[in-house]
């Protein structure tokens, strides 16, 4: 059995992006992600063939990792929040141009500069495809430190896998968070990656692009991506379910803050309401086949340190079969678990609104 080590969740990313097989890492520090570009320029160097570039800009760092992508290494971005913003171009690029890879969001608290809280605030950003044109994203949204470990490996395997952009969702208080983690023993899937530019060699030439100017050759592309976002629908959708089965109080929170919500849960259980917790882990494609069957459910409501932007793929699950509340904090704002359990008090007493 592996050896547990207490490490900080932005740290943890690092490590578990170099047991994954990456080398090559090109950001700009921000806080609260700092952590983590500080812990691979002190790593990556001492690895064959590894590089650490703190870019001029996000911008600059984007278009770095469309280079190394193109080339088929595995390779990776961070930051958080406003300079996610500023990557969004550059990430309609890599999708448009089907190249894998690895970008994290320490999401903290907005809009504009904001604070450096955490915050739930750039779903939509992340799943809904901040930048422009028909893509998507593979979103995964740790909610401990182990999991960022076991989500950050297998977000390049699916990254790989799709050829496509991988996305680790996390938060300020995540990132800062240390917890005791274990890395298990872990080979990185082998993929063809005959398309990659890596020098001719007696082939015919690879050429990757993200444009198409005729317009019958850009929608068969689009049509293509759209039946590759299909088989990821089909495949990928994960997701926890915690007392869930006899509940009648249906809870659903993702990342950091689920956390408080399962505690609640336990707060509610103690007082006689059947409140149990989904909690989805890939938000992006969102784990729609878990609302399927209602099984006890009565009533369903959302928590997000948000105004509300995961309650919308929430309510399309549900398809109006139940009513959906939400409750949300905002601006770096974090509801304590006494907090969450009076707003599933009054609900389960149908005296907050739908």
């Amino acid at each position: 059995m592996a050896k547990k080590i207490l490490m900080k969740g932005n740290e943890a990313i690092g490590e578990a992006a170099i047991t994954a097989g990456c080398k090559y890492f090109f950001g700009y520090p921000i806080t609260p992600q700092s952590e983590l570009p500080a812990y691979l320029s002190k790593k990556l160097p001492k690895i064959e063939g590894g590089v650490f570039l703190q870019a001029e800009s996000e911008v600059a760092a984007i278009n770095m990792v469309y280079g190394a992508a193109s080339t088929g290494v595995r390779v990776m971005t961070s930051s958080s929040s406003p300079g996610i913003s500023l990557k969004q171009e550059g990430i309609s690029y890599l999708c448009g141009a089907e190249l894998p890879c690895l970008i994290v969001n320490v999401q903290r608290g907005g809009p504009g500069l904001g604070s450096i809280q955490a915050s739930q605030a750039d779903y939509f950003q992340a799943t809904k495809g901040g930048g422009h044109g028909d893509y998507r994203m593979i979103v995964l949204a740790p909610s401990t430190v182990q999991e960022i470990v076991d989500l950050t490996r297998l977000s390049f395997d699916l990254a790989d896998e799709y050829r496509n952009p991988a996305c680790i969702l996390t938060d300020g208080m995540l990132g800062q968070l240390m917890e005791p983690v274990e890395f298990t023993e872990y080979t990185p899937k082998k993929f063809d990656k005959s398309w990659a530019t890596t020098g001719c060699k007696g082939r015919k030439p690879n050429f990757i692009t993200s444009i198409h100017l005729e317009p019958f050759e850009l929608e068969a592309h689009n049509i293509k991506l759209q039946a590759k976002y299909q088989k990821a629908k089909e495949k990928e959708q994960r997701a926890e379910e915690f007392m869930t089965d006899d509940a009648e109080i249906l809870l659903v929170a993702y990342g950091t803050l689920a956390r408080i919500v399962k505690s609640a849960v336990k707060a509610a259980r103690a007082k006689g309401i059947k409140a149990g917790m989904l909690r989805p882990i890939t938000l992006w494609p969102y784990p729609d086949k878990y609302f399927e069957n209602l099984k006890n459910w009565k009533k369903v409501l959302t928590f997000e340190l948000s105004a509300g932007q995961m309650v919308e793929d929430v309510r399309l699950a549900i398809n109006g079969r139940l009513p959906v509340s939400f409750y949300g904090r905002m601006g770096g704002m974090v509801p304590t678990v006494e907090e969450l359990f009076e707003q599933i008090e009054r609900l389960a007493k149908d005296r907050i609104g739908v």
